[in-house]
């Protein structure tokens, strides 16, 4: 697949330094999607590709423009992708995966491509490497780890642009319950059992 070691390599000049959505972050989103179609019958190439390019425009959190980040990515990746042979409706394939992957699209996408796509990059939100991203987001935006008054929203909503820990409620643990492939689930499953720990961890630690 050399079209994919191409499209790496504009990936990697386009990708900004932030350590949530990063070149590494994207790499992480491609394991997962290879992982993911060793059990679905999927275009795994449509996918490795609509992987890397998922995040070719990512806005901080803080952006006004943060719910549009696939959006714009999906119209930056059509650029891209017109320079390789791929056909019109592989493209739309590809476009489509990108633009319904967000979390914040609330949408479900009606490719199992797409489908791949959102599972690996919510994979990615999980376990280890997910704490590690909301607390490296939280720092970039100076952001407090807890409501010191009710740090696991047990008597009030859940706002993570205000709080880090509420980040969890608000979305991480609703995840393992939106993944979509059978492969996925399971480890959402596990890297949701660590969210847990960490929680009824700092729970301990808070008190």
């Amino acid at each position: 697949m050399k079209v994919l070691d191409l499209i790496k390599s504009d990936v990697k000049k386009i990708i900004q330094n932030d350590p949530s959505h990063d070149f590494e972050h994207i790499m992480r989103v491609y394991n997962n999607v290879q992982k993911i179609c060793k059990t679905e019958k999927a275009n795994e190439k449509l996918v490795l590709c609509a992987a890397l390019l998922h995040d070719v425009v990512s806005y901080p959190k803080s952006h006004k423009y943060s719910n549009l980040s696939s959006i714009h990515s999906a119209k930056k990746s059509k650029q891209i992708l017109k320079k390789y042979s791929f056909s019109n409706k592989e493209i739309l394939i590809i476009l489509d995966a990108i633009r319904d992957h967000s979390f914040s699209q609330n949408k479900i996408p009606e490719t199992l491509e797409g489908k791949i796509l959102q599972d690996a990059d919510r994979l990615d939100a999980l376990g280890a490497i997910g704490i590690a991203r909301v607390f490296a987001t939280a720092g970039s935006l100076k952001r407090p780890f807890y409501n010191p008054s009710d740090p696991f929203c047990n008597k009030r909503k859940p706002n993570d642009k205000i709080w880090t820990v509420d980040h969890f409620f608000q979305k991480l643990l609703k995840l393992e319950s939106l993944m979509h492939t059978k492969s996925a689930k399971i480890e959402a499953k596990k890297r949701t059992l660590v969210l847990k720990k960490f929680l009824n961890q700092l729970k301990q630690e808070c008190y």
